[in-house]
C-alpha cells in the first residue's frame, strides 16, 4: 500500500453516530423522567458538531441532571455542587482545543451555583451550558428550588412557596451572556435544533431545558405541552418572523412604543410589528421577561446570539503559556520585594 493512502486512512476523521456515544452504564433516571429526552438528543447532536470523542467533556455538579456524564462515552466530572461552572472555565483555558458541556440543574445552577454561573457568563468561554429545569429538587425528594412557583406546596414549603422564582433567561441575560436560549422535553425536533445551535455558537451558550419530573413535580409545564393549551401559552421564537401565536394564529405581540402588547394578527403594521432578531439584546431582554408576564405566551428558542471575544481567547492572548522557567517571573509580577 502506498504512503499517500494510508496517511489518508490515519488521518480521516471517524464519522460517528449517536450509538458511538452511549456508555456501558445503566441510566439510572425514573422511568418517565424528561432527562431521558434530553439524553438521547445531545447524543444525536455530538456526532453533528464534528468533534472526536476523547475532545469532548461533560462537567456536572450535584442533582439529577448531574448523573449525565457517565451515560456519554467521553471524558466527563461528576464534580460538586454549583461548582461545575469553575472547573469548565479552568478547564477551557488550559485546553482551548476541549468542546466542554456543563450540565446542571435548577437547583445546582440557581442556588449554591449562582454566584458560579452570573460569573460564567460575564467571563464567556467557549462552553456549552444545559440547564436542565423541573422547577423542584428532584434528588434530594421534593423540595422547592429557585425557580419554583410561588405557591408550590412541596416538603420544605407546606404552606406554599413565597419566594418569588429565577427566571434563568433574564438572570444570565443580565449577567451579560451572549448566547441564551429555552427548550422543552417533549419538543424533540427544537430540543435538538436548539442544543445543536448553541454547540456551534463561539463563546458560553445558555440553554433553558422545561424537564418534567413525574414524581415531584409532574405535569409543571403541561401548559406548554398539551396539544389543546399549547398553542395559546407558547411563542417559537424565529429569526426575522413575527410573534405569532394562538390556535389559529390570529394573535401577535407587537411594540408600543417600548413596552409589548398582544393584538389580533389584523392589527399589525409596519410601525408596531416585532419581527424576532437574536441580535437584538433589548428585545431579547423583553422576551425574557414574558415568562411571568400575566396573560403572554412562553417564548421558546434562542432569545439572544451575539459572538464577543471568549474568555480562553482572551486568556491565550496574554501569553500565559510561558514555559516553567518563567513561571516564578510571571508570579513574582512586579509587586514583589526580598526581604535580608
Amino acid at each position: 500500500m502506498e504512503v499517500d493512502s494510508v496517511l489518508t486512512q490515519t488521518t480521516q476523521p471517524k464519522v460517528y453516530t449517536s450509538k458511538d456515544f452511549e456508555s456501558d452504564q445503566d441510566v439510572r433516571w425514573c422511568p418517565g423522567c424528561g432527562d431521558y429526552a434530553v439524553l438521547n438528543a445531545v447524543k444525536k447532536v455530538l456526532p453533528q458538531t464534528g468533534k472526536r470523542k476523547e475532545d469532548i467533556v461533560f462537567i456536572s455538579g450535584i442533582g439529577c441532571s448531574s448523573r449525565f456524564p457517565y451515560y456519554v462515552d467521553t471524558y466527563g466530572m461528576h464534580s460538586i455542587h454549583g461548582r461545575a461552572f469553575a472547573i469548565a472555565t479552568g478547564l477551557k483555558i488550559t485546553r482551548p482545543e476541549l468542546d466542554v458541556w456543563i450540565i446542571t440543574g435548577d437547583g445546582d445552577s440557581m442556588s449554591i451555583g449562582g454566584n458560579h454561573l452570573i460569573h460564567l457568563c460575564r467571563r464567556n468561554p467557549n462552553v456549552n451550558v444545559l440547564l436542565f429545569n423541573n422547577e423542584i429538587y428532584g434528588l434530594t425528594k421534593g423540595q422547592h428550588s429557585p425557580t419554583s412557583e410561588k405557591g408550590l406546596l412541596t416538603k420544605s414549603s407546606p404552606l406554599g412557596v413565597i419566594d418569588n422564582p429565577f427566571n434563568p433567561p433574564a438572570l444570565t441575560l443580565g449577567a451579560g451572556a451572549s448566547f441564551v436560549a429555552r427548550t422543552i422535553d417533549r419538543f424533540s425536533a427544537h430540543l435538538h435544533d436548539t442544543i445543536l445551535e448553541a454547540s456551534k455558537f463561539n463563546g458560553t451558550s445558555f440553554v433553558e431545558i422545561y424537564q418534567n419530573c413525574n414524581i415531584f413535580n409532574d405535569g409543571v409545564f403541561e401548559s406548554f405541552t398539551d396539544k389543546e393549551a399549547k398553542d395559546d401559552n407558547i411563542i417559537i421564537l424565529e429569526q426575522g418572523k413575527q410573534l405569532i401565536f394562538g390556535k389559529e394564529k390570529d394573535k401577535a405581540i407587537v411594540l408600543k412604543g417600548h413596552s409589548p402588547e398582544i393584538v389580533s394578527l389584523s392589527e399589525v403594521n409596519e410601525t408596531n410589528e416585532w419581527l424576532h432578531d437574536p441580535q437584538d439584546f433589548v428585545k431579547a431582554t423583553l422576551l425574557a421577561q414574558f415568562t411571568y408576564m400575566q396573560g403572554f405566551p412562553r417564548p421558546f428558542g434562542v432569545f439572544y446570539s451575539k459572538q464577543r471575544p471568549t474568555y480562553d481567547e482572551l486568556f491565550e492572548s496574554k501569553g500565559w503559556d510561558a514555559d516553567e522557567s518563567e513561571i516564578d517571573k510571571v508570579i513574582a509580577g512586579k509587586f514583589t520585594w526580598k526581604v535580608d
